[in-house]
């Protein structure tokens, strides 16, 4: 049943009540109420009372009806009840905060993955959670796996070394050639004829941010000190189209346009022969 048809039966209900509160008052100034129901004078004062109140609410309603309308607006008003266009415009993209990496969500997107894996870390010391995925997903779907490394003789490699380390807490050293073992194991995985959909690079720079994307959704976090970037704070955005993710797309674009291509079918001697 439709609003429009709600509203007009509930208008039409009180119009009537209203309307034969009247008619028992007019009945009983001409003495007829007195004729049909001797001594009911408390029914009278009674059905007065309610003709008041009914006649009241039926000059109101269409005030009610606002406040009907502007409830159901505020009950919608959440992250998640928000329509998409509302939460791009208020929240910048953001849909969700994780207080440290989701790995089974990131798995469940790997495995609904469409077009796109891509991945921007210096390390990626999770990586061994997902790797069997990644490489389902390019055998069954043709997914296309992009992942940026940091190079393992790049200056910043130590930096970041020494900011996991100086706190004293034991949050584990970068070691990307740790994650270029487990990227081969994935490459052997893959089939021959589709090895060129994994993709790795390594970059010399300063990386600012760490993220996981999967088709049009990213994780995203911070590289802090003493802390691993998938043990921090992780920003979940929803949209390319987004504002905060163009800037995080942004970012994989400008590293992935500063990386070299690594073989991985002898990983060594191709990072040995890139130049730093």
């Amino acid at each position: 049943m439709g609003n429009g048809f709600r509203y007009r039966a509930e208008r039409i209900s009180l119009g009537a009540m209203a309307a034969a509160g009247i008619a028992v008052l007019v009945a009983d100034l001409l003495g007829w109420l007195d004729k049909m129901a001797p001594g009911g004078t408390l029914p009278k004062i009674t059905l007065l009372i309610l003709s008041t109140v009914t006649l009241f609410l039926l000059m109101e309603f269409d005030r009610l009806k606002v406040l009907d309308n502007i409830n159901r607006q505020i009950s919608g008003l959440t992250v998640d009840g928000l329509t998409g266009e509302l939460r791009r415009g208020h929240y910048l993209g953001v849909v969700q905060v994780h207080r440290e990496f989701p790995e089974s969500a990131f798995i469940g997107l790997v495995r609904a993955a469409r077009r796109e894996v891509a991945i921007l870390q210096t390390w990626i010391p999770n990586l061994g959670g997902f790797q069997s995925e990644l490489a389902k997903a390019i055998n069954e779907r043709r997914i296309e796996v992009n992942i940026l490394l940091l190079h393992p003789s790049s200056p910043v490699a130590g930096l970041r070394d020494e900011a996991l380390r100086t706190t004293g807490q034991s949050a584990g050293a970068v070691d990307v050639d740790a994650s270029l073992r487990s990227l081969e194991l994935v490459h052997r995985q893959v089939s021959p004829e589709l090895r060129y959909k994994l993709r790795v690079r390594v970059y010399n720079s300063l990386p600012s941010i760490a993220v996981y994307k999967v088709d049009d959704r990213y994780l995203v976090s911070s590289f802090l000190h003493g802390q691993l970037a998938i043990a921090s704070t992780q920003t979940e955005i929803d949209g390319c189209d987004t504002l905060m993710g163009r800037e995080v797309q942004n970012e994989l674009d400008t590293l992935w346009r500063i990386g070299r291509d690594v073989d991985l079918g002898d990983w060594h001697r191709s990072i040995d022969s890139i130049n730093q």
